[in-house]
């Protein structure tokens, strides 16, 4: 099992490359989303300048944003300032474009997006419609300078449902998924890929095929309950991101929130509808994994995060992911927007990943 850390584009930090190459860390993946962070190539880039063994990749980055040429122009130059270390995570975009009042990219546009894309990569030639006009594309300037393909650069498809995790073994080197509660069984999620590489007539080889889980992860000190102050300030943003992505599932679906939220919805819903309607787009994404709005913090208890975060006690939480790398997860990465990182990264590291 390997494990990592998505965080939030955040130009002063650069440090915290380094801290989690120092602790032993397989990767950070570095959140995309234009209208609350800092630009994850941005980022990216120096963190490549100022690490040597972890690897790095936005996580992930936004189909709907940037058209296929520009993802992989950037992720070849990643690769010519870190050759071997890069990869790139890429998904339909529900926060990046929730802040624009948009939605995430359909699954046809997105299956389209990722043949052209895995191609560019690969160094293919491939048909590419854009305004209007097909032509054959392919990235011109990689063999010598400004960019590099090689090594390969692997892509990683986020999926957290069955269509989507299909499109990752269609066209995808690995798979982005959640875990229950939230999401489904490691079997499960790779049995959506298999088909999808199945329908592409591609023979999927499970061993070179990279799964790994999105979640939230809190080490509880001896004792500790698992909604103290400090835990709701470590990963309560964290909690809440998961409200905020069903406060949209359910007003543009026209379905009821799912069972582990029943209890706090009404208050939930009565906090976001102070705000007018056509600006509830900012106040139910504008603080993502990174702080909490009044009155949310009341709104989560224990039963709560536990439904949305892997918590325990380092010996829990040794179990729970032994039981997860029996299953097949290959890599286990959680989420952290705020200054607690620093010391919930060492905490993971010295408590969990070390008795690993």
């Amino acid at each position: 099992m390997k494990f990592g850390i998505c965080v939030m584009a955040d130009i002063d930090e650069i440090g915290f490359f380094s801290h989690a190459e120092t602790l032993g860390y397989h990767s950070v993946w570095v959140a995309d989303s234009q209208l609350l962070f800092s630009d994850c190539y941005a980022v990216l880039a120096l963190a490549a300048r100022q690490t040597s063994r972890i690897r790095l990749g936005p996580g992930t980055a936004i189909c709907g944003t940037r058209i296929p040429p520009v993802h992989a122009a950037a992720m070849a130059t990643l690769n010519r300032l870190a050759p071997g270390r890069v990869f790139l995570g890429i998904g339909t975009g529900n926060t990046a474009m929730r802040t624009m009042g948009q939605r995430p990219m359909k699954i046809a546009d997105f299956a389209e997006y990722l043949r052209v894309l895995s191609a560019l990569l690969r160094g293919e030639v491939v048909d590419y419609s854009f305004n209007g006009l097909t032509r054959p594309i392919k990235m011109l300037m990689h063999e010598h300078s400004y960019m590099n393909l090689e090594p390969r650069i692997p892509l990683y498809v986020s999926g957290f449902g069955p269509r989507a995790m299909a499109l990752a073994g269609e066209y995808g080197d690995g798979l982005v998924f959640a875990i229950p509660p939230r999401g489904v069984p490691v079997a499960e999620a790779l049995g959506h890929a298999r088909q999808g590489a199945a329908r592409g007539g591609r023979e999927m080889d499970m061993s070179g095929f990279w799964n790994c889980t999105m979640t939230s992860v809190a080490v509880l000190q001896p004792g500790e309950a698992a909604d103290s102050d400090r835990i709701k300030a470590m990963i309560g943003p964290n909690v809440m991101a998961s409200v905020y992505y069903f406060y949209d599932m359910v007003h543009e679906r026209g379905i009821d929130p799912p069972p582990f939220l029943r209890r706090i919805w009404k208050k939930y819903c009565a906090l976001v509808e102070q705000t007018p309607p056509e600006h509830r787009h900012f106040r139910t994404h504008e603080f993502h994994y990174s702080y909490l709005h009044p009155g949310e913090a009341e709104l989560i208890d224990a039963e709560l995060i536990r439904d949305t975060c892997l918590v325990g006690t380092a010996g829990e939480l040794i179990e729970r992911i032994r039981e997860l790398e029996r299953q097949g997860l290959k890599e286990l990465m959680f989420a952290s927007g705020t200054k607690a990182k620093w010391r919930m990264a060492e905490d993971f590291a010295r408590q969990v990943m070390e008795k690993l």
